[in-house]
């Protein structure tokens, strides 16, 4: 034990423990899992390789402390369309702000049905009749119902023909809020 190797028996369970690490670091880079918050809030060093984190230390170098927060993303959407955006926002000027007039935003996003009637927007369905026509969705007045909130919350818009986008400014902040809600 004096060469520092240490025994046989010891390398192996060195090189099972590497392994383990490895494959879990694997297993959360698939989930999405890129980090965690250790005690008193300061990041964790994440169990995954150090290129996960590209985003993450993009922002560091552009955004002093206290931080800040961005959506960023790139989308084909279904019919074609694309939406890349981003927006960035300090911590400060986040915490700041008042949240109460954002509600009705979020409240429209509230409810199983619009949820649904969102993906099915997104995923090329675009007309009331289109949408009411999908099982388990209610009545064509209900859905009138549902598409008026979304529509009032900027969530979706209406173009010719009575078709049913979302605006591709809202297509990454809504793919986003999914995705936060995953977790």
């Amino acid at each position: 034990m004096g060469d520092g190797k240490g025994s046989e028996s010891e390398q192996t369970v060195e090189e099972r423990l590497s392994a383990v690490e490895e494959a879990l670091a694997g297993l959360l880079a698939a989930q999405g899992r890129r980090g965690r918050v250790a005690e008193g809030g300061r990041a964790a060093e994440p169990a995954v390789p150090a290129d996960v984190f590209w985003a993450l230390e993009g922002l560091r170098e552009r955004v002093p402390a206290p931080g800040a927060v961005m959506i960023v993303g790139d989308v084909v959407l279904p019919d074609g369309r694309t939406a890349g955006w981003q927006l960035g926002a300090g911590t400060d000027d986040l915490l700041d702000d008042e949240w109460e007039p954002l509600a009705d935003v979020f409240a429209a996003l509230g409810h199983p049905v619009r949820l649904r009637l969102l993906r099915e927007v997104l995923r090329g369905r675009g007309t009331a009749r289109e949408l009411a026509g999908l099982e388990g969705m209610g009545t064509s007045g209900q859905i009138y119902h549902h598409l008026r909130q979304l529509v009032s919350a900027g969530w979706l818009r209406v173009r010719d023909g009575g078709h049913h986008e979302v605006p591709a400014e809202r297509v990454v902040p809504l793919l986003t809020t999914i995705t936060g809600g995953r977790r």
